[in-house]
């Protein structure tokens, strides 16, 4: 009896393990096939170069640079300002008094302070100003590579700036058609 039970356990380990395999071996084929379809709807974009492409993107990189040039001159003038009071403070130094020169010396780091303040107020105003500009467009994108690659039946798209390789659809020629540009 003992003999029996121990091979009918055998033989539901062996049916059991069987069984086993081939649950493995369709989970790994049902898995291998979702994996090669998933690789055929992947497309691909370079992204950045399709956001330089658009006019919007060149006309807001105009508007950027417009404004850097005129906080530049704006510092360059109040540097030049600042240069002159030196050197005048400096001439006039000897016949001045000690207070005086103290208060002339003060004055100046205050001026100092302010250009320094300025410059960072208008590092932020242009990054803001950039980031304003540029999200829109950014969206823009988006919008058309999502609307593209769904009208072409794609799962994923991949930014093609960050791929090693790659062989699926590059849909950038598409989406700008689609953006008119």
């Amino acid at each position: 009896m003992k003999s029996q039970i121990h091979k009918l356990t055998k033989t539901n380990k062996f049916q059991v393990s069987k069984h086993l395999k081939s649950l493995l071996l369709a989970a790994l084929f049902i898995g291998a096939t979702s994996f090669i379809s998933a690789q055929s709807n992947v497309a691909h974009i370079n992204k950045e170069e399709l956001i330089k492409a658009m006019p919007a993107y060149t006309a807001a990189q105009g508007e950027i640079t417009k404004l850097g040039k005129t906080y530049e001159a704006q510092i360059q003038d109040s540097v030049k300002e600042l240069d002159a009071k030196l050197k005048q403070y400096n001439s006039e130094a000897e016949a001045q008094t000690q207070e005086e020169n103290q208060r002339r010396m003060q004055e100046v780091e205050g001026i100092k302070q302010s250009i320094a303040q300025f410059q960072q107020n208008a590092q932020q105003d242009m990054q803001k100003k950039e980031f304003d500009l540029l999200k829109p467009i950014l969206e823009e994108a988006d919008k058309a590579i999502q609307t593209v690659a769904r009208a072409q039946g794609f799962d994923y798209v991949v930014d093609s700036a960050m791929l090693i390789m790659a062989d699926g659809k590059d849909l950038m020629a598409d989406v700008k058609a689609h953006l008119k540009i």
